[in-house]
């Protein structure tokens, strides 16, 4: 990576001065540099008219990517509509005294060939001080057919403008800046003060502060997802359900459940995604070097989620895939990759882990990335555009094949908690991670597909093969490990409800359906399952039917993915499963409905007021948990409930709701149930004793909260 180098160059479009940019210099080439007393060649340009081209040219100048790319839109009366994008991978750049040629073949969005497939940009050279020049863009057939002409107005010296509205809760200061020359960095990486601005404008991406900054009450319990979702659908002042260039960020106190949670970009249940991202300030807060580095990382890193960025070992998981890095992208140096988990050969004795990170860090982003966020399609890049990862989530069905060499020691399990579901009923999964060395292993627990360190992959019975792509994806601080041994402490467990994700609902057709998980260890070794197979029956009467059709629609997926949300979204949602418990109550599948209902009204649920001038909170209802989540347990005693896993979750918030209700001599008695339940000689000693602990911190947790 070479040093940064800095431009100063205003804008001419009128919105404000560029100031220093600093680009990265990511692939070391360059077009024959423009003399000093010329612009540079480089930045966004725009037609007029009722079919408009945005240009982007990046040929020349520190840090250039050597590409060309595009956007049109065409206005019909009051409206514009976006119509196709272009780029131009490596374009040949002719240099004279007075003007740039740039010309190469392009590559286009549409799924047919274009007519018109060669680009060429003719852009006089101005002198600075001279207004820039505009650029001619000419598409062509050859020999010599040329089709539309455009000319573009110079805009910008960014390749993108994006609008960023940041609040925050009471009492958590958000991040200003963080000096890369206080700590150790990398040879010839420039010491400089970062803001999150400056970070992206070293990218070429112009993040202007946009929106009021309101600070909103917080609450000691933390965020949840469908709490986050709601407090932007109602406090970002730029939000609308329609693709822009604008993102809002929560700087909140932590996300309630997993305190090692460091951000999440929440955004992913809809139809226009990709808008809103939170970062936990408890986790990162501190205003010593190594804390304001941390905070920079942790607000860049949920914002590339928001442009559409994947992990740095997810990325041939994308839509279509793309090319890992160095040792399957742990290898790599960039603002998505985990500190913790950098290594960039899998030989030792190599430096790996967050120290090895921090000294060869030279905060930026990737070239690959840097193409995406300057160069992508539009639909692609822009918020609220293609959901995260493309959305299509067609993958390749080779993709999860058993590794050739496997010298792990890890072993995954993939298993179904039922031998077959009904049509419409909610599909579990258990992941079991063991290992087969006798020495024992060190292992992340982070199997739950939303920490996207576990993928599962579900082939259907039409034979498509599908990535299951979770509402909500979580960072989380992965340096937590537990050390696994064959007799002391076999495998670590998790459970995931798999039915419904990013895409919408993957078991909607009745059938057989194939299922296989890889989990990405600390050291880069991909471990994969054994394929599970799985059924969903036919419906049997037509009670089946009218169930399965309340239980399908996309907002009840939500709601199950959530747990229960009271946001006024999801209002059809819950309608539509209050009618499963009050029309079809003795129905199987109502046990699922009044689960969710319970577990969300054991659950407090934060919100803003229409005015948005207050964080209101609506209390629990324990009496109403009580109800539903008493209704669960029975029906699974009687066989026809949920599966274990999840009745451990369920007796655990069981036994809170009767602490919230007052009655602790209840609460210490569902708890004893559950241990019973499992210590029945059915289950592994382990088991037993991870369901008795969990037991007994849901027993302190209580104690602490409510005394007694």
């Amino acid at each position: 990576m070479e040093s940064a180098a800095y431009l100063t160059e205003p804008e001419t479009n009128g919105h404000r001065e560029v100031g220093e940019i600093a680009v990265a210099d990511v692939t070391g080439e360059t077009a024959a540099a423009a003399p000093a007393a010329f612009h540079l060649t480089r930045g966004r340009y725009r037609s007029a008219g009722l079919r408009v081209l945005e240009l982007r040219v990046d040929v020349d100048g520190p840090g250039t990517l050597r590409k060309v790319s595009g956007d049109f839109f065409t206005s019909s009366g009051s409206t514009t509509s976006y119509a196709g994008s272009f780029i131009v991978d490596a374009p040949a750049v002719t240099v004279s005294p007075h003007q740039m040629v740039i010309r190469g073949q392009g590559r286009f969005s549409g799924p047919a060939p274009a007519p018109f497939p060669f680009v060429e940009v003719t852009i006089p050279r101005r002198p600075v001080g001279q207004p820039r020049a505009a650029a001619t863009v000419r598409f062509i057939r050859p020999p010599n057919h040329v089709g539309l002409t455009y000319v573009c107005s110079f805009r910008s010296a960014y390749f993108r403008t994006v609008r960023w509205e940041q609040d925050s809760v009471t009492g958590k200061v958000p991040f200003v800046s963080y000096d890369t020359g206080s700590l150790p960095q990398p040879p010839g990486s420039p010491a400089r003060v970062l803001t999150v601005p400056k970070a992206f404008a070293e990218a070429g991406i112009d993040l202007v502060a946009g929106g009021a900054a309101n600070v909103l009450g917080d609450n000691q319990n933390g965020w949840t997802i469908a709490e986050l979702h709601a407090a932007m659908q109602t406090n970002f002042s730029l939000w609308r359900n329609v693709p822009q260039w604008m993102v809002w960020l929560l700087v909140a106190s932590r996300f309630e459940g997993n305190p090692g949670v460091r951000g999440i970009m929440f955004d992913a249940q809809d139809a226009f995604q990709r808008q809103g991202c939170a970062v936990f300030h408890d986790l990162i807060q501190g205003m010593d070097p190594e804390s304001r580095r941390a905070q920079l990382r942790t607000y860049v890193h949920e914002l590339g989620h928001a442009f559409n960025l994947l992990h740095s070992w997810q990325k041939d998981l994308a839509t279509p895939p793309a090319p890992l890095g160095p040792n399957r992208g742990f290898g790599d140096l960039s603002w998505m990759n985990y500190p913790q988990n950098y290594d960039p050969d899998p030989d030792p004795p190599n430096p790996e882990g967050a120290a090895a990170y921090w000294s060869a860090f030279p905060f930026s982003f990737t070239a690959a990335e840097l193409v995406h966020l300057r160069h992508g399609f539009y639909r692609d890049v822009i918020m609220g555009a293609n959901p995260f990862g493309r959305g299509a989530a067609d993958i390749d069905a080779d993709l999860f094949d058993e590794p050739v060499v496997d010298e792990s020691g890890l072993v995954l399990d993939l298993r179904a908690t039922k031998q077959t579901y009904a049509y419409g009923e909610p599909v579990v999964v258990e992941l079991r991670l063991g290992t087969t060395d006798l020495r024992g292993r060190s292992v992340h627990e982070y199997l739950h597909p939303d920490y996207e360190l576990v993928s599962v992959a579900i082939r259907q019975p039409s034979g498509r093969t599908v990535l299951y792509r979770p509402l909500m994806r979580r960072c989380v601080d992965a340096e937590a490990t537990t050390r696994l041994h064959p007799e002391r402490n076999p495998a670590v467990y998790a459970s995931a409800y798999v039915g419904y994700g990013q895409d919408g609902h993957y078991f909607q057709q009745p059938g057989t359906y194939q299922l296989r998980a890889a989990y990405v260890a600390a050291d880069g070794s991909r471990i994969v399952s054994p394929v599970l197979r799985t059924v969903v029956r036919h419906p049997r009467s037509e009670s089946d039917e009218q169930v399965a059709e309340l239980m399908l629609g996309e907002e009840q997926g939500t709601l199950f993915a959530l747990r229960g949300s009271d946001s006024p979204s999801l209002r059809a949602g819950n309608d539509a499963l209050q009618e499963v418990v009050k029309h079809h109550g003795k129905h199987p599948l109502a046990v699922y409905a009044r689960m969710v209902q319970g577990l969300n009204a054991e659950h407090e649920f934060k919100y803003l007021t229409a005015d948005k001038a207050a964080l209101e909170v609506r209390s629990p209802e324990p009496k109403e948990a009580i109800g539903r989540l008493t209704a669960v347990v029975k029906a699974t005693t009687e066989g026809n409930g949920v599966d274990d896993i999840t009745l451990n979750m369920v007796m655990r918030r069981l036994a809170r709701a009767h602490a919230r209700d007052g009655d602790r001599k209840q609460s210490d008695g569902v708890l004893n149930s559950l241990v019973e339940r499992f210590d029945s000689g059915v289950y592994r000693p382990h088991v037993i004793e991870t369901v008795r602990r969990q037991a007994e911190e849901t027993r302190r947790s209580i104690h602490e909260e409510f005394g007694g």
